[in-house]
């Protein structure tokens, strides 16, 4: 038994979420990868993965030889392209997570960029605010917004955005502009619902030493970031959004930022990925990358 390519077998199992998908991505029958499972099953003597009619699942050992085999091979990928000396030798493809909204701003407009150091990467991004279990789903890496509560997963911060407070020229042209905090309770605003809660979210605000949530009642509510400063610049209410959202927005006058000396947490940006200290070249390309890009850019918001 060719105990990397069994290895590499079992990781695209996992990844792939069964035997089928794997062995597409493989190129070989799905007998094929059954059979080299069976195999390294009865070599380890331990079950990596738990089959039914209807689900695969892993158990505690497949886990954990999950992620040594992943390390191992990312190991092997790292000689391969050491030997290789630079980085259009570096090659493989990546899958990440992130916001819709900071892979529209940043990432997507910078890629021409990536490819042309890295033409050898392929890259599949999933965009979304939706938690994800990287190793269920095969994701490399995700970036979120705000403190991360998956303690499992190493990070690297990106930066900070703040909070900006807009409304449509029309909009303040028919109801006035709010001059404080508490005149915000009785305007007409736009809610944002959030996709893991499905619940609008609350504003808060500094008052002193003090955080203040302000429960908004919403004429439309929205649950994309897009729709949502859309609704602003039609003058459906007032918004507030992250200010790489609507820099542009304000700078063309099709959004006025109000209350500006109101100020709110800044939120953090961070990119997670799995606790190993094994990346693969491609990887780690990406995750530098991004560091690089959204770290500069963070520093103008």
């Amino acid at each position: 038994m060719d105990k990397l390519q069994a290895m590499e077998t079992f990781t695209h199992v996992v990844d792939a979420g069964g035997f089928k998908r794997a062995a597409e991505t493989l190129g070989v029958l799905p007998s094929t990868v059954t059979r080299t499972i069976k195999d390294l099953e009865a070599h380890l003597g331990v079950q990596l993965l738990q089959r039914t009619t209807r689900s695969l699942s892993v158990t505690d050992a497949g886990l954990r030889y999950y992620d040594r085999s992943t390390a191992i091979l990312r190991e092997v990928e790292a000689s391969d392209a050491a030997a290789g000396g630079d980085a259009h030798s570096v090659q493989g493809r990546i899958r990440a997570s992130m916001p819709s909204s900071l892979a529209r701003h940043f990432i997507i407009p910078a890629l021409p960029r990536f490819e042309a150091r890295f033409p050898g990467i392929e890259i599949e991004l999933h965009l979304g605010d939706a938690l994800v279990d990287l190793v269920q789903q095969g994701i490399d890496c995700v970036i979120r917004a705000g403190e991360p509560q998956q303690s499992s997963l190493m990070m690297r911060r990106l930066g900070t955005f703040r909070w900006f407070v807009c409304a449509s020229p029309g909009y303040i042209a028919q109801y006035g502009e709010p001059l404080e905090m508490a005149h915000l309770r009785d305007r007409r605003v736009v809610g944002y619902a959030d996709s893991r809660t499905g619940r609008p979210t609350s504003w808060v605000f500094r008052d002193g030493d003090h955080l203040v949530s302000l429960p908004m009642t919403a004429h439309l509510t929205v649950d994309d970031t897009d729709a949502y400063v859309a609704a602003g610049i039609a003058g459906l209410g007032v918004i507030r959004a992250a200010s790489y959202m609507v820099a542009q927005p304000i700078a063309d006058g099709r959004l006025l930022r109000i209350l500006p000396d109101l100020e709110a947490p800044a939120v953090p940006l961070s990119l997670l990925y799995p606790q190993s200290r094994h990346l693969s070249p491609a990887v780690r390309a990406f995750i530098d990358w991004c560091v690089e890009v959204i770290g500069r850019d963070a520093k103008r918001w």
